[in-house]
C-alpha cells in the first residue's frame, strides 16, 4: 500500500516538474475591433445579376449595409455610399469583360446615407430605381455595370465587401407583347416571288402572311433566280411601336430556310432606318426576336440577306409584335 502511495506522488511531482519545465507562451492582443466591421452584403455574391421587367414603372435592385462582429453595435453607425464607376475598367479588366456603365439618368438611389442603428445590424433594404421605359429609359437587352460602395462608415469596413458589382440588364418578357393583327396591314412590296412553280397556294408573297403555316412564299426560281437580298415590305397602316418580329419557316427539310436578317423601318415607305439584324436559326419552329430597342414606325421591311443551304428563299409566316 505505501508503495503505491510513494508511487502515486512521485508520478505527481514528475508531472508537475514537467509543467514547470515548460517555456511561456504569450498570444498577442487580438482587439475586438479587427473583428467588428460594417459591410455590403450583396457583395458576398459578386457580380449580382438585376434582370428587370420593361414597365412604365420603376423597377427595383436593393442594396444595403450590414455590421459583422462578436456583439451588436453599441452606438449608431452611419455609413455613406456611392456610385463607383472607376471601378468599372479594372472590374472589365479582371473578368475578361466590356461592360458599360449604367447610364446616369436612368436609375437613381433612395439613400447616399444611411444608419445601422445601436443594437442593429443592418441599415435595412435600401433602393435603386431603374428606369426601363420612356425618357431616359436604360436601353434594353444590354448588360450594364452598376458599382455600389461604401465610401465611409463609422466603423471599419470589410474591403473584400466594400462594393457590390451589379450587373443590369432591362429584359423584356415575350408574353407582353403578342403580335399585332394583320388584318389591317398589307405587303407592298417584295423582291421577288414565286409565282406559277409552287401551284397556286404557294409561292406568292402573300402566303408568308396569310396565317397559314403549311403555305409559304418562295422567292423566283422558274425562269429567273435572284440571290439574295430577298425581302417582303409590310404597310401596317399606321404608326406602331415595332418590338420585334416573328419568322415561321416553310414546314419542310428543304434548304432555303432564312439566315442572316436584317429589320428595317420607316415612316413613310421613302427613308429607312435599320432597326436590327439577327441570325435566324435552321428550324421550322416559331421564331420570335425583340429588335435591340423598340421603335416606332409604319413600314417594316424584312431583309434575309442570306439562307441556309441555297441563295434562294422561303418563308411560311412572318409577324410583327
Amino acid at each position: 500500500m505505501l508503495n503505491n502511495r510513494i508511487k502515486l506522488y512521485s508520478s505527481v511531482l514528475l508531472l508537475l516538474a514537467c509543467v514547470a519545465c515548460q517555456p511561456d507562451y504569450y498570444l498577442p492582443e487580438q482587439p475586438l475591433e479587427q473583428y467588428e466591421k460594417v459591410y455590403m452584403p450583396q457583395a458576398v455574391n459578386n457580380p449580382v445579376a438585376a434582370t428587370l421587367k420593361i414597365a412604365d414603372t420603376p423597377q427595383y435592385i436593393i442594396y444595403s449595409a450590414n455590421f459583422g462582429g462578436q456583439d451588436y453595435p453599441a452606438a449608431d453607425i452611419d455609413v455613406t455610399f456611392s456610385v463607383n464607376n472607376a471601378l468599372i475598367d479594372s472590374f472589365n479588366t479582371a473578368n475578361g469583360t466590356n461592360y458599360l456603365p449604367l447610364p446616369d439618368n436612368s436609375y437613381e438611389l433612395s439613400h447616399l446615407t444611411a444608419t445601422i442603428p445601436a443594437g442593429g445590424l443592418s441599415t435595412g433594404p435600401l433602393k435603386i430605381a431603374v428606369k426601363t421605359n420612356g425618357p431616359d429609359a436604360m436601353p434594353i437587352l444590354r448588360d450594364f455595370l452598376l458599382p455600389i460602395s461604401i465610401t465611409k462608415a463609422g466603423a471599419n469596413v470589410n474591403e473584400e465587401l466594400r462594393t457590390v458589382f451589379f450587373v443590369v440588364r432591362a429584359q423584356p418578357e415575350l408574353a407582353d407583347y403578342p403580335p399585332y393583327d394583320r388584318s389591317t396591314m398589307t405587303i407592298i412590296d417584295f423582291s421577288s416571288e414565286e409565282a406559277n412553280g409552287e401551284g397556286p397556294n404557294n409561292g406568292h408573297a402573300i402566303h408568308a402572311f396569310d396565317n397559314n403555316p403549311n403555305s409559304f412564299w418562295h422567292s423566283q426560281w422558274q425562269g429567273a433566280s435572284p440571290g439574295p437580298p430577298h425581302h417582303l415590305t409590310v404597310d401596317m397602316g399606321e404608326t406602331k411601336t415595332v418590338h420585334g418580329v416573328g419568322l415561321l419557316a416553310r414546314q419542310s427539310g428543304h434548304n432555303g430556310k432564312p439566315r442572316e436578317v436584317l429589320i428595317q423601318v420607316s415612316e413613310d415607305n421613302v427613308t429607312w432606318t435599320d432597326a436590327g439584324s439577327f441570325t435566324a436559326a435552321n428550324t421550322t419552329s416559331q421564331q420570335w426576336t425583340f429588335l435591340p430597342a423598340f421603335v416606332d414606325a409604319r413600314y417594316v421591311r424584312l431583309v434575309i440577306e442570306s439562307s441556309y443551304g441555297a441563295n434562294y428563299v422561303h418563308l411560311a409566316e412572318f409577324q410583327i409584335f
